[in-house]
């Protein structure tokens, strides 16, 4: 008797234990993308990746594709931060199903391991997005109330006492739109001028700069639509928009990783949707839907003139000649102001 009550005892103990392992396992890993819900349905998980300002708009667009037949029990697992970062966090073994960075090379960048398919750009036009881009928006300024210090141009940043915000373009994609903002209006000596004398101080990352700028740090953030309209969404009410007559389009990649589920496709083409696009208009981005586009053109006005990547050789050559950290021109001049240029 008391031999048949030890192992009753032991096979029970053991039952308990292999059940409740099994059970944590697979709640808490974060790279399982299916299993079964209590209906016998099945859910995905997809792994959200994106540079720190969209954040946001996911947030608002997320839901409305859960509430669709394809976005039906899936859940997302997000995260968000510096655009270069994200991209090298990917590349690192960070899973990933669906990329949203701040501009096209930080894509590409994955392209090479395997991880986003060689033809991701065609992909994502398939879906509804221009040459791979999920929105637009143009390098603008963003300034304290009433504009005191009169910035109007980009000459005006280099005013004796001004002093301008703008991320460290080795670590925020968003910073280099802006440096080329400055490089299109006047060239390598502008770019010397203006981040020698004239900015102290170069956050990680888009957010960071508008949150050191609107806690107090600086006269002008050099910055984007998306980012002023944001600022005042969430309650800011002493700053302006100022578009320089000359400036720079800036265009935000999306991408499907190789590896990922058909939701994630699914979700790009959502992204692109009438609705998702409403919802990035909304905060400031501007749509490449033609039809949300012209729905809102109010809200975006056209400056005089505006470059593209394209106007300077694509971003291979911009990357070779000004952000290589060896031999880059703008490289050199983060390295003389102190700047890490630690990728």
């Amino acid at each position: 008797m008391k031999t048949k009550i030890l192992l009753s005892a032991l096979v029970a103990g053991a039952l308990a234990v292999a059940g409740c392992g099994g059970a944590s396992d697979d709640s808490s890993d974060s790279s399982a993308s299916s299993g079964s819900n209590s209906s016998g349905g099945t859910k995905t998980s997809l792994s959200l990746v994106a540079y720190s300002t969209p954040e946001v708009v996911y947030d608002e667009i997320i839901p409305d594709f859960q509430k669709t037949a394809e976005g039906k029990g899936v859940s997302f697992k997000t995260s968000y931060g510096a655009s270069g970062e994200q991209s090298r966090a990917v590349a690192a073994g960070q899973k990933a199903d669906y990329v949203a960075f701040s501009l096209a090379p930080d894509v590409d960048k994955l392209v090479e391991p395997g991880l986003v398919p060689k033809d991701w750009v065609a992909q994502t036009e398939a879906a509804g997005g221009k040459g791979g881009f999920v929105t637009t928006s143009l390098v603008s300024f963003v300034v304290r109330k009433g504009n005191p210090k009169g910035i109007k141009g980009w000459d005006d940043l280099l005013k004796p006492g001004v002093k301008v915000v703008t991320p460290n373009p080795f670590t925020s994609g968003a910073a280099k739109w802006n440096i080329m903002g400055a490089f299109q209006h006047g060239g390598i000596d502008y770019v010397k001028k203006l981040i020698t004398d004239h900015v102290p101080v170069q956050p990680k990352s888009g957010r960071e700069a508008l949150q050191t700028f609107t806690g107090g740090e600086g006269d002008v953030l050099i910055s984007y639509e998306y980012e002023y309209t944001t600022a005042v969404k969430k309650g800011e009410k002493d700053i302006e928009l100022v578009t320089p007559d000359d400036t720079f389009l800036i265009q935000n990649p999306i991408a499907a990783t190789s590896s990922s589920p058909q939701q994630a496709k699914d979700f790009v083409k959502f992204v692109l949707s009438d609705a998702a696009q409403q919802h990035f208009a909304d905060w400031g981005y501007r749509p490449v839907n033609e039809t949300i586009l012209a729905k809102n053109k109010s809200k975006f006005p056209d400056p005089g003139s505006v470059k593209t990547v394209d106007d300077f050789g694509g971003w291979s050559k911009i990357n070779d000649e000004l952000f290589d950290p060896e031999k880059g021109s703008v490289a050199k001049i983060e390295d003389e102001a102190g700047v890490s240029t630690a990728k």
